[in-house]
């Protein structure tokens, strides 16, 4: 090799390293879209997202071998590739033909990133499905063309507007088995759009497709002329989520206290909304003390400004008390302080719920004691239907909580919770329930609004200590209350009748 040669082989390294790093940094610079698929079994969830894959080049030579023998051997799509088994990564799984667990995928495209969740459709799979959703900006739900509007499509639409999510797309699948009809379209998207309106879901988005043959998935398809909207993968790079985080309520919640020497003390954690600037007031809870921001520390070196879901650290001007599980926020724009409040609640657990048991409740880094004071109703979650001990559709016995059942509940928490309804602010305004002997996730709930006190302690429901009936005198009620009022540190509430009342 002469030396000519030898040298233009390095500059062509160079170029070559160079565009590289280039591509990273781009890549770096995408933002992401994180959702999930959702519909009832053999609707094409996993075909679709397959030949989402598929068809915008994003698996690999040695995947498509695989895909190609896979569906041969276990596919259920006939002479063509089963696209599903993309998704379907369990042996199991694929043996049945089903999707039982949350499968999630990454792929990128030269606009956007995006992390896939494919729910399963079955009703005793709702918590499997709240979990992809927790996460997610957006939901495709798809529904058969043959079929339309079913039982587990209204279930999925309410599980989706459940957990906040803010755009749906209604995938009309399977156009190809009623020869890519208009009118049955049509009939599908009236009847859907009826169903949503009430609840509350800003952006949907109605596209029919055939996942099998790749209509409308990637690239508009020419079998159906009478759809003027875009592509699946078209709208999914270009729909907007950027205003989706709420910008108006600063929500810091402390996580850590970095305290690496004597001339610096910060506190870490992610922005859970809102906006902070160098300079801001902030106020610290519980304590309500007072200082400014003086810095704002990352990695990469300080920022003037943070925002969700931006993980930062900041430093004050006065040297305040915070901990972790406490939060920054601005002092003209407090969130809800108290210790009461409604919520929707999604029973996790294979043990029904023990309606005297006390949970941990961990609510951004905070975790205390609480206790589920009542059970205003159940939600039948194919029906819509409100099932409660008042309308005669529950008893004492089936009220608490099995697998999947998802409720409207009352609760208790021993300390001070800094929360907003979960409508307003999905980062404070949802939480966990740990079982503190198995330590498993009881339930995952979404804080509708807080409860006042007085309204708590009227509450029927409550454990009645009647003293005069259990023969205590009255010298001993002071040393009850102090007992009473312990138990209620810990979210155990009792109603107490003394001689008086």
């Amino acid at each position: 090799m002469d030396k000519d040669t030898h040298t233009d082989n390095q500059l062509s390294i160079v170029n070559c390293q160079l565009s590289i790093e280039e591509f990273l940094r781009r890549d770096e610079r995408k933002d992401l879209l994180r959702f999930l698929t959702a519909g009832s079994v053999d609707d094409g969830k996993s075909t679709l997202i397959g030949r989402l894959l598929f068809d915008s080049k994003k698996i690999y030579e040695d995947q498509l071998d695989a895909l190609e023998r896979d569906s041969k051997r276990v596919g259920n799509a006939g002479d063509h590739i089963d696209y599903a088994l993309l998704l379907d990564g369990l042996k199991a799984e694929r043996e049945q033909g089903i999707t039982i667990d949350v499968a999630y995928r990454y792929f990128s495209t030269n606009k956007r990133k995006f992390i896939i969740a494919d729910t399963p459709g079955h009703e005793q799979y709702t918590r499997n499905m709240i979990t992809g959703g927790s996460t997610a900006n957006l939901a495709i739900i798809l529904v058969d063309a043959r079929l339309g509007v079913i039982t587990q499509t209204r279930r999925h639409t309410f599980l989706v507007s459940l957990l906040g999510i803010k755009h749906v797309v209604l995938a009309v699948n399977k156009m190809d088995l009623v020869d890519f009809s208009e009118e049955r379209f049509n009939a599908i998207v009236a009847e859907y759009r009826k169903f949503i309106e009430p609840l509350g879901v800003p952006d949907v988005t109605c596209i029919p497709l055939s996942a099998l043959d790749g209509d409308n998935v990637v690239e508009k398809s020419a079998r159906t002329p009478w759809y003027t909207g875009p592509a699946l993968l078209d709208f999914l790079e270009t729909v907007h989520i950027g205003n989706d985080h709420n910008l108006q309520d600063f929500r810091f919640p402390v996580q850590y206290v970095l305290r690496p020497n004597l001339n610096f003390r910060g506190f870490c954690g992610k922005v859970a909304s809102g906006v902070v600037r160098k300079g801001d007031e902030v106020m610290a809870l519980p304590s309500g003390k007072r200082s400014h921001i003086k810095s704002i520390v990352t990695y990469d070196g300080e920022l003037d400004y943070a925002f969700p879901p931006q993980s930062v650290t900041l430093t004050l001007e006065d040297e305040i008390d915070v901990s972790r599980g406490e939060m920054l926020v601005h002092p003209d724009n407090l969130p809800v302080v108290g210790r009461n409040f409604e919520a929707m609640l999604v029973w996790m657990d294979e043990e029904p719920m023990d309606m005297n048991k006390s949970f941990f409740i961990k609510q951004t880094t905070h975790t205390s004691r609480s206790h589920v004071d009542s059970i205003k109703y159940k939600v039948d979650v194919n029906t819509m239907e409100h099932l409660s001990i008042d309308n005669g559709q529950l008893t004492k016995e089936t009220l608490p909580m099995q697998l999947n059942q998802i409720a409207r509940v009352v609760m208790t928490t021993a300390q001070e919770l800094f929360f907003d309804p979960y409508a307003q602010n999905k980062a404070t305004g949802a939480f966990i329930l740990i079982d503190p002997i198995t330590n498993n996730t009881s339930a995952v709930g979404m804080i509708i609004g807080p409860v006042p006190e007085e309204e708590m302690h009227a509450d029927a429901g409550l454990p009645v200590l009647d003293l005069p009936k259990l023969g205590i005198a009255p010298e001993h009620y002071e040393a009850i209350d102090r007992a009473v009022k312990e138990l209620e540190r810990q979210g155990l509430s009792i109603r107490v009748v003394k001689q008086q009342d």
